[in-house]
């Protein structure tokens, strides 16, 4: 849909806002740089890019959100609800190959500012780098490293204070095709999560996860294997309830189906699920433990419209004052229509339910969830093959509950942006 959003949605999801017409103030600041960013845009080379390794690129986005910090419609909170966004983005992208290695990745830099909660203004950074290897025919895998730093959303962390968060992550992964239609894999991957401010040092974690599997390779290209993996997160500073620091580590041991199903070239199918158990350091009656999956279709039924459809029970983590993490059941429905060969159109619908009470047994009664609905819309026209200019709207409302702080809330959003890859 729009870049912004596929590289920033967890910039306190900017998109979601209020349908009204900007500040003046507000798109006179935009202004020149929309107009710097567009005319550096209509100068670029028609020709070719302007290095086979190394592609520079530039984005202006501007959004308006109505709803900025997820308060519920009836809260009288003073200030204003809504506000304006300018984002300016700059980097690259690059990839070597070396030998049969391939060498790439993006150094991205951004400054947001805030037309009214100037608090909140901040410079992000998306700094990626990854090595795809090869020994011989029939070994191969991936490593690298990310560090990237942006404002934590505001749907389940409720403060008026900038909260940066820091996720740096590095992974090694590989696999043995020992046969034409057998092959061993393994990988391990480590997650650093860092807050900026005090009152959300007990979100910070270390998560490190391990797998090992074997997939059988079909001729159609399908396969289909199964996998062990073991998770464990810890957590250096400890939640205070009632005077007692609460270790919220936890230890998952999972074994799942990994299945990709190619049914034609139409029609394909990912899936990823089977038995979890996790175990909690602290308060063993959180311990849960049954069925995640996840299940993907890709659907092509003409050339220029793409449907994708998910599905998912999952764990999942929640950044909130109350609770660390969730059973989160949910689905998603994907379109993508090239309406012609430079516009573009891309809708989608999602729902998810959230139960707190399933790992959260000891602290929160059952019933304790929330469901939130979201659906946007967006349209993004290419005059040039390095240029992009995009719309988008959303929709966000949520049924939440008070007892565990994710309080209702609904938000609509309207952005612009334009962005241009040299």
């Amino acid at each position: 849909m729009l870049s912004y959003s596929q590289t920033h949605t967890d910039d306190c999801r900017i998109f979601s806002g209020i349908f009204t017409p900007w500040p003046g103030a507000a798109s006179r600041a935009a202004a020149p740089a929309l107009a710097a960013l567009l005319a550096a845009m209509w100068a670029a080379p028609a020709a070719a890019d302007i290095s086979d390794t190394i592609h520079p690129f530039a984005a202006v986005t501007v959004s308006r959100d109505g709803n900025l910090f997820r308060l519920a419609d009836q809260d009288a909170s003073s200030g204003p609800r809504a506000d304006t966004i300018r984002q300016l983005q700059g980097g690259f992208t690059f990839e070597r190959p070396i030998g049969r290695q391939v060498l790439s990745g993006q150094a991205k830099v951004s400054k947001v500012t805030f037309g009214h909660y100037q608090q909140l203004n901040y410079n992000g950074r998306d700094l990626l780098a990854a090595l795809e290897w090869h020994v011989g025919n029939h070994i191969d895998g991936h490593a690298g490293v990310s560090n990237a730093q942006t404002l934590t959303p505001f749907t389940d962390f409720r403060s008026n204070e900038r909260n940066l968060r820091v996720q740096r992550r590095e992974y090694l992964d590989g696999g043995w095709r020992f046969h034409p239609s057998w092959r061993v894999r393994g990988g391990m991957t480590q997650d650093h999560f860092e807050y900026e401010l005090l009152s959300q040092r007990f979100s910070e974690r270390k998560e490190r996860s391990a797998e090992l599997g074997v997939d059988y390779l079909a001729s159609s290209d399908s396969r289909v294997g199964l996998q062990l993996r073991r998770v464990s997160s810890d957590y250096p500073n400890k939640r205070v309830v009632g005077g007692i620091g609460i270790d919220e580590g936890y230890v998952q041991n999972e074994l799942k189906a990994s299945i990709y199903w190619r049914f034609s070239g139409v029609t394909q199918m990912q899936f990823l699920g089977g038995l979890v158990e996790r175990k909690h350091s602290l308060f063993t009656l959180r311990d849960s433990k049954g069925t995640n999956g996840r299940l993907v279709v890709y659907w092509t039924p003409l050339s220029k419209l793409r449907l994708t459809a998910t599905g998912w029970r999952e764990f999942g983590a929640v950044e909130s004052s109350f609770v660390n993490s969730s059973l989160s059941v949910g689905g998603s429905l994907a379109a993508t229509w090239d309406i012609s060969s430079k516009l573009r159109a891309d809708a989608q619908v999602r729902r998810e339910k959230r139960d707190f009470s399933s790992i959260n047994g000891v602290v929160f009664p059952s019933g304790a969830t929330d469901t939130t609905r979201s659906a946007s819309l967006g349209l993004t026209y290419s005059p040039h093959r390095s240029i992009q200019l995009g719309v988008g709207l959303t929709h966000d409302v949520r049924d939440g509950a008070a007892l565990i702080g994710t309080g209702s809330y609904s938000a609509n959003g309207v952005s612009l942006n334009a962005n241009a890859r040299f």
